[in-house]
């Protein structure tokens, strides 16, 4: 029995099926992205998106949908499925009678007497998708027609019909080749039946509408190429491999290739072989440099905040796997110099460095050898925090940072309407100075232990730290509240209840006593936990909005003043654990099992990037986040670690 399960008599149901994706990716950076009927409802969405390195390395769509047409008895019977304005042409999904994600999507039609099974899989090591079709019932041989719907564009972008786009053909074994712009690389779409024959007819298809974009408020009209149709007699029994991919491929290898692949498919058992599943799927490995996607669709792969975020959970809590998680962090160092030692708006991420080198001495237990190949890079981000360095963030005579570029947001809390910031937050922000102290006292701690005698970088900062620590309470804390200001400006401070102060809670070097620490942590429980990870805003704050919907100004008001983040769970977790130990793990586990719940919904079988503040918590944003997904691994494995030790 399948692990993820679906209300079969709602499939037909667009407002149903339409909210419920499947994303397959890859180590080469393609991946696979609609809906459980294979309606595009986003731009993001088409069978086959890949990486383009002589475009800039980007993602390009270039393989949007893959329409099919029955043919029996002088009856056509259509299953695609595309949405124009406010109507569906054609309406395949009435045609659907069960969807299934494990281990591989797999749609089944029944048609009067003929019962089709298509199913979904990208290759591991390849830009290609291949997508397999079993007659399972038909009471006579039938044809079906296989008509692709070609893009050629950036996932961010839309095309439309125009004079520049190459229509023409080129055969190839099994099937042709097209390439619509220069640039790109080819489309080669085969079959493994050798009986295919390919009809060029070639039509723009106008004003494919998605409905996600229309709903946010963004353009949302598209014209999709079709060169024409592929067909193929089929009877009960046969089975069909089509592939597209950007190289060609032998078309009698297909069916064996595709068999391969898919007994290699690791089946859901239970909620950890999905959040393994996902750590692999959000890891990619393209030309032997491996990075991290921070989510699928639309977010990019090696961001530095998102990376730092989530490589401990995606690596070492995932797998244990400690090559990698070193592997990906040179990488990361490699690729960010800029942002890690001269500027960037994420002030707080370079030093979010120190905290992952301290959990993975914590994990692996080789001080002396990280600080030796990582040590450098440390200091080297402590030293960019001093006077005169960065233009975002200035060292003040208190030890602390202030952080501040009029109309810039400065932190993790970055949307923007209108563009300015939502929550600008600029000054000493709570969470950055809590970073910021963090790495001075591992810093100049294993200097200490490992360093030279004679030691410069421990006279200079020893003062730094001193100071920081004396300030960072008497800043922050405000007694009567009971909590940390979120931030402090020339005005004083601001204490909108906020998950940042968490962080003061969390580091391993923390620049409060236990009895804030406490006090903190009962704020966060009172009014920002839920069970879907910490809301980013209370919601007894006038600017609270417990939904994340409407237009992109509404939604982007909610993004940080109010919806949850998975990614706070596993640092509040990890700091109640340290608070009341491995009694907690019972209640630990209750705090995950809604994400167990939402693995049917949003993204299938994936962890999205952020959920209503409000209940039921609805999930939105990527549908498969990196930083949620290691947020929940990393929360798995201190409830694994303290049951052991109980």
């Amino acid at each position: 029995m399948a692990f993820l399960k679906f209300n079969k008599a709602e499939l037909v149901n667009l407002s149903y099926s339409l909210k419920r994706e499947i994303i397959s990716a890859n180590k080469t950076g393609a991946y696979c992205n609609t809906s459980i009927i294979a309606c595009n409802t986003r731009r993001y969405h088409g069978l086959l998106a890949v990486p383009v390195d002589a475009l800039g390395g980007g993602k390009y769509m270039l393989l949007s949908a893959l329409d099919e047409s029955l043919f029996l008895g002088g009856r056509q019977f259509n299953l695609g499925i595309h949405c124009y304005g406010d109507q569906y042409d054609p309406k395949g999904h009435k045609y659907v009678v069960d969807f299934e994600v494990d281990p591989i999507p797999t749609i089944t039609y029944k048609v009067g007497e003929i019962i089709l099974k298509k199913s979904f899989l990208l290759t591991p090591d390849a830009d290609q998708v291949m997508i397999r079709y079993e007659v399972l019932a038909s009471p006579s041989k039938m044809t079906m027609t296989l008509r692709p719907f070609l893009a050629f564009r950036s996932i961010h972008a839309l095309t439309k019909q125009n004079d520049q786009a190459d229509t023409s053909f080129r055969a190839v074994d099994g099937g042709i080749s097209c390439k619509l712009y220069p640039g790109f690389p080819d489309l080669n779409m085969q079959l493994s039946n050798s009986k295919a024959s390919f009809k060029y007819s070639p039509m723009w298809y106008k004003n494919v509408t998605y409905s996600d974009e229309y709903r946010r408020g963004f353009d949302c009209l598209e014209d999709l190429f079709v060169p024409g149709d592929f067909s193929v007699e089929l009877k009960k029994g046969d089975v069909l491999v089509f592939a597209a991919g950007v190289a060609p491929v032998a078309p009698r290898s297909l069916k064996t290739r595709y068999d391969s692949l898919a007994a290699n498919a690791t089946p859901y058992d239970n909620f950890q072989d999905v959040l393994a599943a996902n750590a692999d799927l959000l890891k990619e490995n393209r030309g032997g440099h491996k990075r991290i996607n921070a989510g699928f669709s639309w977010l990019e792969t090696g961001l530095l905040r998102e990376t730092v975020i989530s490589l401990p959970g995606l690596t070492l809590y995932a797998n244990g796997d400690c090559a990698e998680f070193e592997e990906i962090l040179d990488n990361l160092i490699a690729d960010e110099q800029e942002r890690l030692f001269h500027r960037t708006t994420q002030v707080e991420a370079p030093l979010r460095i120190a905290d992952i080198l301290q959990q993975y001495i914590a994990f692996a237990g080789d001080a002396k050898g990280v600080w030796k190949k990582y040590g450098d890079t440390i200091k080297g981000i402590i030293e960019s925090y001093g006077p005169g360095v960065r233009k975002e963030v200035s060292l003040h005579p208190n030890g602390l940072l202030w952080a501040q570029m009029d109309g810039v947001a400065l932190s993790w809390m970055n949307a923007y309407v209108n563009g300015w910031p939502v929550t600008e937050r600029a000054g000493y922000q709570v969470d950055t100075n809590a970073w910021w102290y963090d790495t001075l006292c591992f810093a100049l701690e294993m200097e200490e232990r490992f360093g030279p005698k004679k030691n410069a970088f421990i006279d200079k900062w020893s003062r730094v730290r001193a100071k920081a620590e004396e300030s960072f309470q008497a800043l922050f804390y405000n007694e009567s509240k009971g909590y940390l200001a979120d931030y402090v400006d020339n005005a004083g401070g601001h204490f909108e209840v906020r998950p940042n102060q968490m962080v003061a809670a969390y580091v391993a070097h923390s620049p409060v006593d236990d009895e804030i620490k406490s006090q903190i942590m009962r704020v966060v429980k009172s009014e920002l936990l839920t069970k879907r990870g910490i809301r980013t805003l209370s919601p007894r704050n006038v600017n609270y909005r417990g939904v994340y919907e409407g237009s992109q100004t509404e939604r982007d008001l909610a993004y940080h003043q109010g919806c949850t983040r998975p990614e706070y769970l596993g640092m509040y977790i990890d700091v109640i654990f340290r608070m009341t130990g491995p009694t907690f793990a019972k209640r630990a586990e209750y705090l995950l099992e809604g994400f167990l719940e939402d693995l049917s919904k949003h993204g299938v079988g994936a962890f999205s990037e952020l959920y209503d503040g409000d209940p039921p918590h609805e999930p939105h944003g990527a549908i498969s986040s990196a930083c949620a997904t290691a947020s929940l691994l990393w929360s798995e494995y201190l409830i694994a670690k303290n049951k052991l030790e109980h």
